[in-house]
């Protein structure tokens, strides 16, 4: 695929079906008077995996027009002058005018650069910007030591997070015992054979007569992640609020073990926290909640794997109300939040991801958002909601709700959630399919009509055979397909 072609399709991606500037393209109406702003979006593309796009002919509100001939010569010539002069080192920028639904865009590709990070000319090496949530910003002084270790070929898992420790410093900092557990495996007895084993994943790395102790083997294993010094601000925090606002704290748990070795307390903690209702069943009382375990452990799973740990002063939070549950990781996603279902993971944290799956705490890549939608619709609980910041990505998981107490916005959602998944199974949703989705009764079928015909003027899904005009024996595919 030619530059060309990905700029038209990253075009495509970030107006349809709703418009959102992505981290690959940036929208333009006019070239800024503020060289300095300038050279920071040039400066970020250039640290961006595979460099990205301005396109000049957008304007905020997704509306296009046409960029004149003598728009486009100003608009080369000042940004091929600050991308030869203004940054750290020289980079060769490309453009090209392209006609895109009757309009000549001009779109200006900025590649990524071997050398990284990319920053401001008479700046230091900290005054680096990137992409997030579809801006540029300033890049925080971890996140660049974090590009410079991966330029180097040492991803962040494997820098070391501790070290020059004795054998019997590294079995009582880490929670080997937890390790083999998770494994199915009994502890060995040996301490050079438990060393030997942890070394096989990666979380310790022998030097000399010395050991180091890895940050993933630290975010993994440590008995207490506030003995790592660049491990502080990652433990887990799980909040209970009274009510449905976050007025009034109710009780605080923070999670200070790795996250392989505390993952299942976690999810135990979380699931005694949430609203429970008593059921009496064979003479027995027992208290019991409407969300799926399966829901709350695959949701949990995916914030820690996909948080962008290079940044600072926040922390993975789950906040529990008594009408939904807020789980929070730092680090804006690196995909589209409508496409969490049905594109592959895109994670920061390949090292990790790969850990947790060998561990067994995520079962399958990129399956993991699937079936935790998957569980909320056959318990028929309201659809999740996924949002993002320059900094966050939230999921948004609600109680249970009639539909005559759904939104219309929560009615779309849960249609399209379940196109999708659907979809991932090779069937086409119908009429009835909804219908189930929602409990609808067979006679209530204009019910379901409506909420497919909403979803499909929201530009989420469509008719998956355009050549057939009977509405009744329709059958719908997500927009993508």
């Amino acid at each position: 695929m030619s530059w060309q072609e990905k700029a038209i399709k990253c075009l495509k991606d970030s107006l349809y079906p709703i418009p959102v500037e992505l981290n690959e393209i940036d929208w333009k109406s006019g070239l800024s008077s503020k060289t300095d702003r300038l050279a920071q979006h040039l400066c970020a593309f250039s640290n961006q995996e595979s460099g990205g796009f301005l396109v000049y002919g957008v304007n905020d509100d997704a509306t296009m027009f046409s960029v004149t001939k003598e728009q486009s010569d100003t608009v080369i010539k000042t940004l091929g002058n600050i991308a030869l002069n203004n940054l750290s080192q020289s980079v060769q920028i490309q453009h090209n005018t392209i006609e895109y639904e009757g309009n000549a865009l001009l779109f200006i590709y900025i590649p990524e650069q071997t050398e990284k990070p990319v920053y401001l000319r008479g700046k230091t090496i900290y005054d680096s910007y990137h992409r997030s949530a579809g801006q540029t910003v300033k890049m925080s002084k971890e996140a660049v030591k974090f590009m410079i270790s991966v330029a180097h070929g040492i991803p962040y898992e494997f820098q070391i997070a501790m070290k020059n420790l004795s054998a019997d410093e590294v079995l009582r900092l880490l929670d080997y015992k937890q390790f083999y557990e998770l494994l199915d495996k009994n502890a060995p007895k040996a301490t050079d054979t438990i060393l030997s084993n942890l070394e096989d994943y990666n979380f310790v790395v022998q030097d000399g007569n010395a050991w180091n102790i890895t940050n993933l083997g630290a975010i993994l294993f440590a008995n207490n992640l506030s003995q790592f010094d660049y491990l502080t601000a990652k433990p887990v925090r799980i909040l209970r609020y009274v009510g449905t606002n976050n007025l009034v704290l109710e009780k605080e748990h923070t999670e200070t073990r790795g996250y392989a070795a505390a993952f299942d307390d976690m999810v135990d903690y979380i699931m005694k926290s949430l609203p429970q209702q008593e059921i009496i069943q064979d003479a027995i009382r027992q208290n019991k909640t409407d969300y799926p375990r399966t829901t709350i452990r695959e949701f949990l799973a995916n914030c820690l794997v996909h948080q962008d740990l290079a940044i600072t002063g926040t922390d993975v939070m789950v906040e529990i109300f008594t009408d939904r549950i807020v789980m929070t990781n730092p680090g804006a996603p690196l995909t589209d939040v409508n496409r969490f279902i049905d594109l592959p993971p895109r994670s920061r944290n390949e090292k990790l991801a790969q850990a947790l799956l060998l561990l067994h705490i995520c079962e399958r890549r990129g399956s993991g958002v699937d079936r935790a939608i998957e569980a909320l619709e056959t318990t028929l609980m309201p659809p999740p909601k996924f949002t993002k910041g320059e900094y966050f990505t939230r999921v948004f998981i609600y109680g249970r709700q009639k539909l005559s107490a759904m939104g219309k916005q929560d009615k779309i959602r849960a249609c399209y959630q379940h196109c999708c998944l659907l979809f991932e199974n090779n069937i086409e949703m119908t009429n009835q399919a909804v219908r189930e989705r929602f409990e609808i009764g067979n006679k209530s079928y204009p019910i379901a009509s409506r909420i497919i015909n909403d979803t499909m003027e929201a530009g989420l899904i469509k008719v998956a055979d355009a050549e057939n005009t009977s509405r009744k024996f329709a059958s719908y595919i997500p927009f993508y397909a």
